[in-house]
């Protein structure tokens, strides 16, 4: 069987030029004679991929240097807690609800301090940004956490954290503006199982929550460079590939160019379609993942099915949410999207 188009929002796809030099590269790495996954995460080779990776993510994205670059375990949902741990001083955090993962990641910060909904988007099943430019930010809120906004949040001085899981390396972004951004690796740049944190210096502190693991200190991390315990030595290696084939590509300017042109191929013909819709905000559209419905749960679950036979693969909505959902990241072709808008043509007129 050939390479399907696969827009499931992770485990997601991966650029095949990466997944090519891995498959050369698995038995023997740079002569090596092992490959990456059997390789020691103290040995010379490895610490020179895990250099190369961080050294590879900081000139894309411009970060500065008084900023750490974290590449931990657990994914993003291990930082719902790692967060208010590490950040809470005065035990006090304002949360912007946008999604089902900011609602998670809100549900867990409340076993660790007050935690305040400065906005939430949930009254319309997180379909909008709410208006976030005069949020009633508590006093003693020691962060404002946030997910992905065309507009940054007014914080009034407060550090901003953010969860960038989807939208990760897929444009530009201004890391100075950010006091922690956070992201799973395994929707726009490698294998599942890690998240990249990059944290500004000054919140990189001793006074953590008390009880606090060792493992779940940032400071643990920042000291030992990701290598205090195995790290995910496999992600990291692959997500080093990726930085390189995002430059190669032409860095993140060129990759927003390519993402906007796909998005908007499939919006175009979503807002035309007699069967079709996407019930988001035009917008506060996301770049990265569209969602759509027919509007018959029966409907949904034919073209889905269809649409599989067809090699459009994982285009099954959240369970939360129902419908449908393409995660066009940046390893998916334009040739992908159009495969999918021509299905969802031919899948419109036969089913009208």
């Amino acid at each position: 069987m050939g390479r399907v188009y696969n827009f499931s929002a992770g485990p997601a796809v991966l650029p095949e030029e990466v997944l090519n030099e891995a498959a050369q590269e698995m038995l023997d790495y740079n002569g090596s004679g092992m490959s990456v996954m059997e390789m020691s995460h103290r040995s010379k080779p490895f610490q020179e991929i895990i250099d190369t990776a961080e050294a590879d993510l900081r000139d894309l994205m411009g970060i500065p240097d008084d900023y750490a670059v974290l590449f931990l375990q657990g994914g993003a949902s291990q930082q719902f807690a790692m967060i208010p741990m590490n950040l809470m001083k005065n035990g006090t955090a304002d949360y912007i609800i946008t999604g089902q993962f900011a609602k998670k990641a809100y549900s867990e910060a409340k076993k660790y301090g007050k935690i305040n909904v400065a906005a939430s988007s949930e009254d319309k099943n997180f379909s909008y940004i709410p208006d976030c430019t005069a949020l009633p930010v508590s006093d003693a809120a020691d962060t404002i956490y946030g997910t992905k906004y065309k507009e940054l949040p007014d914080t009034k001085g407060k550090p901003l954290v953010a969860d960038v899981s989807s939208c990760f390396l897929s444009e530009p972004m201004n890391v100075s503006k950010y006091g922690l951004i956070y992201g799973g690796v395994q929707k726009n740049v490698g294998p599942a199982g890690m998240a990249i944190v990059i944290i500004r210096e000054d919140l990189i502190r001793e006074d953590v929550y008390p009880g606090t693991p060792t493992m779940l200190k940032y400071k643990t991390h920042v000291d030992a460079k990701s290598l205090y315990n195995t790290p995910p030595a496999y992600s990291i290696y692959i997500c080093g590939k990726v930085f390189k084939w995002l430059k190669r590509q032409g860095g993140l300017e060129a990759m927003k160019e390519r993402n906007e042109a796909k998005a908007k191929i499939l919006y175009d013909y979503l807002d035309q379609s007699r069967l079709f819709k996407s019930d988001v905000n035009p917008k506060d559209r996301s770049m990265m993942n569209v969602t759509f419905v027919t509007g018959s749960a029966d409907l949904d679950a034919k073209f889905v099915k269809e649409a599989k036979e067809a090699g459009l693969e994982s285009l099954k909505g959240h369970r939360s949410v129902g419908g449908m959902r393409a995660s066009i990241y940046n390893a998916m072709p334009i040739d992908g999207v159009k495969a999918l808008v021509a299905f969802m043509k031919k899948f419109e007129e036969e089913n009208l």
